[in-house]
Order: structure tokens, then sequence, then C-alpha cells
């Protein structure tokens, strides 16, 4: 089998949108030999070209935090677009918190995406019509953090 490897490892892109979520308290648990912290929505913005609206309040990220310092995220939420379109979001995804990222994270320090490998993917849900083309597309998000809010850059991955 002959393989173009050109044409694979060339991923273009195109930008979606940006989400900017802000969250209720944090809750912070041992999880069997790991810290589950809990991140509930309270309120965030999706602004793009082709999709514009809020992050629904209540939707979450359930991250679970190993001993490796590595942060493994396990996002839900509902985005709901400006002219009234329900989509349900999934996300998965990796944030490297080692080499004293989690002491500047823990001492309130802004974190972007330049400063921190923090990248995940975002998939999208819809029953609507005008949004049914985010069923089929997968992404590729830079996330930036601080304590109590979350930035995503979204790409789409062509």
């Amino acid at each position: 089998m002959t393989t173009d490897v050109a044409h694979r490892t060339a991923v273009e892109v195109t930008h979606l949108c940006d989400f900017s979520i802000d969250f209720e308290d944090i809750q912070i648990m041992p999880a069997g030999g790991l810290t589950r912290v809990v991140y509930v929505v309270k309120n965030g913005t999706v602004e793009g070209k082709r999709i514009n609206g809020e992050i629904v309040a209540g939707g979450g990220d359930w991250i679970l935090l190993g001993s490796d310092q590595i942060a493994r995220l396990d996002v839900r939420a509902t985005l709901r677009t400006d002219d009234g379109e329900l989509v349900y979001i999934t996300n998965t995804g990796r944030v490297d918190l080692r080499d004293g990222v989690l002491d500047r994270f823990s001492g309130g320090e802004p974190l972007t995406s330049a400063d921190v490998y923090a990248r995940s993917s975002p998939l999208f849900e819809t029953g609507s019509e005008k949004y049914a083309w985010m069923n089929s597309i997968v992404t590729v998000a830079f996330n930036g953090f601080a304590p109590a809010h979350v930035d995503y850059e979204i790409y789409e991955v062509r």
C-alpha cells in the first residue's frame, strides 16, 4: 500500500470560532490517588464567522489531574446560537501542567495557549438544519485559562 504522507501531515485548518467561558466556584476533590477538578459553566460567549451565541449555564468540565501533572479534559456543554438554535458540545483534550505551569496557574496567573500546551478537540451535535454542517466536522482548539475562566480558539480541520 502506497501512502502519500505529505497530504496526511500537512493538515489544513480554518478558524471556526472562539469561546470565552466563565465558571462558578471550582470543586476540587481526591479521586483514588488522582484529583478531580469540576468547573461548572456560569456563562460564555461564542464568536465566529459562521456561528455566534452563548454557552449556556450548567455545562461543565470534569478534569482528572494525575500525579504526572497532565490534566485530562472531559467537557460537556450547550451552545445557544444568536438565532436560538441549540448545539451540544463534547470536548476532550490534554493540558500539560508540568515545568512550573501548575504552580503558576495555582497562583492565579492567566495562561495563554502560548504559555502552556493545552489542546482539545470539540465536537458538535445539533438537529438544526441551519447548523447541520457542524455534525460532520472535526476541530482542534488551542486553550488558554485562568482559575475561573477558559478561552478556546477553535479551528475546523479541512
